[in-house]
C-alpha cells in the first residue's frame, strides 16, 4: 500500500533530495514461527484478531533509538491536525506502528508508545492509510521540501483559520470576477482582504476552529 503514494509528488521529491529519509518494515519479519504469525485471538473472546506484542516489541527495539518518537495509528488516538504535524516535523526520528485487524495487544500501548494518532472519527481496514496521511502532512513541513517555505505558513489551519480564497487569470470567467482589491497592487489592502476572507470562510465552514483560538489570536 505504501509504494504508490510515497513514490509520488512532494514526498518523493523530499526523499530524492535527502530531506526525508523513509523506510518501511514488515512486522512479519519479526515473527519466528513457520507461518510468521503477527496476530492472535483476544483473551476473553470476541470478534477479530489482535496484533501480538512479541513482533511489535522486537521491531521497535530493532529500529528505535533514545531519540525516537513512537506513534501508534489508532482510532482511539488523539485527532491528528496541522499543529501536531508541525510538532512532529521538528522531531529527528519518527517510528509509526500501523494497526490492523481488531487492534493491538494493550501491552504494546503500555510498554512502547509515546503517542496515538487518529486521522478521523471513523474506522479503516488498517493503519497504513493514516500513516501515509501523517507522513505526507509532516514531510511537506520539513525545511526546503515545498520550495518556498512560506507556502506551509499561508495555508489552512495555520492560526486556526481556513485559507482565504485564491484566484488566477483570467480576471473574469463566465461572469465571475476576481475581487478588485486583488488587482489593485495595494499589498496592505490585499493582505487585509485575505485575513478578513479567511476569517469569514472559517466562521461559515468551520466555526469550531474559532472556538479554539485564544483571545488575541485573531
Amino acid at each position: 500500500m505504501f509504494a504508490g503514494p510515497l513514490d509520488e509528488s512532494i514526498v518523493n521529491r523530499a526523499r530524492q533530495s535527502g530531506r526525508l529519509e523513509l523506510a518501511i518494515h514488515n512486522l512479519r519479519d519479526f515473527a519466528h514461527d513457520k507461518h510468521r504469525t503477527v496476530d492472535d485471538r483476544p483473551f476473553g473472546g470476541g470478534p477479530g484478531m489482535l496484533l501480538k506484542p512479541e513482533p511489535v516489541f522486537e521491531a521497535v527495539e530493532a529500529f528505535a533509538t533514545s531519540s525516537t518518537r513512537l506513534i501508534l495509528t489508532s482510532p482511539s488516538g488523539r485527532l491528528f491536525n496541522q499543529s501536531i504535524a508541525r510538532e512532529l516535523s521538528a522531531q529527528g526520528h519518527l517510528l509509526l506502528v500501523c494497526g490492523s485487524y481488531e487492534g493491538f495487544d494493550e501491552r504494546i500501548r503500555l510498554g512502547l508508545v509515546h503517542d496515538e494518532l487518529s486521522i478521523g472519527d471513523y474506522v479503516l481496514t488498517n493503519g497504513a492509510l493514516p500513516a501515509m496521511v501523517i507522513i505526507d502532512a509532516v514531510a511537506r513541513l520539513l525545511p526546503g521540501v515545498l520550495g518556498d517555505d512560506q507556502s506551509a505558513v499561508d495555508e489552512s489551519f495555520t492560526g486556526n483559520l481556513l485559507e482565504c480564497p485564491h484566484y488566477t487569470r483570467p480576471a473574469e470567467f463566465r461572469g465571475m470576477k476576481v475581487p478588485d482589491v486583488l488587482l489593485s497592487g495595494h499589498h496592505a489592502e490585499i493582505e487585509k482582504w485575505r485575513q478578513e476572507a479567511a476569517l469569514s470562510r472559517t466562521r461559515v465552514r468551520r466555526p469550531d476552529l474559532l472556538a479554539e483560538n485564544r483571545p488575541g489570536d485573531l
